[in-house]
């Protein structure tokens, strides 16, 4: 097993910049990113800018002190993050005057997507982002940090997956790439197309990395997706499908999770899976309540799903469960609970005005109230009617039983009559499969007790 790599952490801070995070609290995400690839992180620091500097970032004081922090250990670190972008030539720079292997915020992210990916499109997907963001600048190997592991990577030393040094090389490599990634997106478009064909509406789980979305899931379907209490411990989508209380089959999905500046390199290449949002017919963020920078993170998450496309206009509901409630105090867990009861009054919700549920993914606390609001929000628009279908006709009576809420069921001559509760869309899928079969209107008797 290779020797773990050491780091030390720079967060650089502009002079008077605003922002939704203070610096400190961007430093200590930074080391969790680099926690989430074993790095041990021997000393992060924030560093204060007036002004950024285009040969290297931070100026040339700062960066003598880092020399000497760097001198400062026996045996001295093997890498340097920077938790911010930087350019070809104050990378190179950096590298040069610190004479290690310098990381920046972008680098980290997508090494850690290199690690996590299991599917074929998530290694592609990472594979052609790496790619990408190492055109610009093709940063040269460090023998001296070589490790023995695959991925196509920035920490690891020359290997089998060296990225090359030809810039015509590694354009074709990318057309390559783009090819297999186009194959592959052909593949989930077309279960996409499957899946909006099936009655079963689709419910996609979003949020910010280590919010506790696979926590969730787990609970939500009694299934064993790794979560683990690290940044970006799911990569690839999950999809299962579950059934709530009244019968009704619903499609759940587990997505990649959301951090702030998340690189473009990946937000492009992952596009295809995080269309599984845009294809949903309920979107359920999971907030971190319980983290200092839980408003942050939720404004981060909201703009990348209007990177996506779904903005303030979009109609469909969405319900924000707040997340970890098990970790506050009494008084921070009352209010939260207050925050909750008050959204009620906005069902079915949006993304910007969404209903608010308080639960624990891990105590299992609240995620009952949650599949009964996901049962409430997706049959709101639906019709009560019933249905006459011939009595011999099992194969109607049993795709009512599986995709529709069944209120009653009586038998007449050579009929059945069934009081229903549709969608307009599974409405129109059952009446176009059984022409035989017709619709009556409700009795007012019966409109009351439903």
């Amino acid at each position: 097993m290779p020797d773990q790599q050491t780091a030390i952490i720079i967060h650089p801070a502009l002079k008077g910049g605003a922002g939704a995070r203070p610096p400190q609290a961007r430093l200590d995400e930074a080391v969790g990113l680099a926690a989430a690839i074993n790095l041990d992180v021997v000393a992060a620091n924030v560093v204060t800018i007036a002004q950024p500097k285009p040969a290297t970032l931070i100026g040339g004081g700062k960066v003598e002190e880092i020399n000497t922090l760097l001198d400062s250990f026996d045996p001295r670190p093997d890498l340097v993050i920077i938790d911010g972008a930087l350019s070809p030539v104050q990378h190179r720079n950096l590298e040069k005057i610190w004479n290690l292997k310098v990381v920046d915020r972008t680098a980290l992210i997508l090494e850690i997507f290199g690690e996590r990916a299991q599917t074929a499109e998530g290694s592609l997907q990472v594979e052609l982002a790496h790619l990408d963001y190492q055109r610009s600048r093709l940063v040269r190997s460090w023998t001296h940090l070589e490790r023995q592991r695959g991925g196509a990577g920035f920490l690891g030393g020359p290997g089998e997956r060296q990225i090359e040094s030809d810039r015509r090389a590694l354009s074709s490599k990318i057309v390559r790439l783009k090819k297999k990634l186009e194959e592959v997106t052909r593949t989930r478009t077309l279960q996409r197309a499957r899946r909006k064909r099936a009655p079963h509406p689709v419910i996609a789980l979003v949020g910010y990395t280590n919010a506790g979305k696979s926590t969730l899931f787990n609970r939500l379907t009694q299934s064993a997706v790794k979560a683990e209490d690290l940044l970006f411990a799911t990569l690839d989508p999950t999809m299962r499908a579950i059934d709530l209380p009244s019968g009704i089959r619903i499609i759940l999905s587990d997505t990649v999770g959301f951090i702030s500046d998340l690189p473009t390199q990946l937000v492009a290449a992952f596009r295809a899976t995080l269309e599984e949002v845009l294809e949903a017919d309920l979107i359920i963020h999971v907030r971190d309540i319980a983290h200092e920078d839980t408003n942050a993170q939720r404004d981060d998450v909201i703009a990348v799903l209007k990177e996506l496309g779904i903005d303030a206009e979009d109609e469909r509901p969405v319900i924000e469960a707040l997340n970890k409630i098990d970790l506050l105090d009494e008084d921070g867990r009352a209010a939260i609970e207050a925050i909750a009861r008050a959204s009620e009054a906005d069902k079915p919700g949006a993304i910007s005005a969404p209903v608010r549920l308080a639960l624990s993914a891990e105590t299992g606390e609240g995620v009952g109230d949650l599949r009964d609001l996901i049962e409430e929000t997706l049959t709101a628009a639906h019709d009560t009617m019933v249905v006459i279908i011939p009595a011999a006709d099992g194969a109607a009576r049993a795709w009512l039983h599986q995709r529709a809420e069944i209120i009653d069921e009586a038998a007449r001559e050579h009929e059945l009559a069934l009081t229903v509760r549709l969608s307009k869309k599974t409405q129109g899928q059952f009446f176009k499969s059984f022409p035989a079969a017709r619709a009556e209107p409700i009795a007012e008797g019966a409109r009351k007790t439903t």
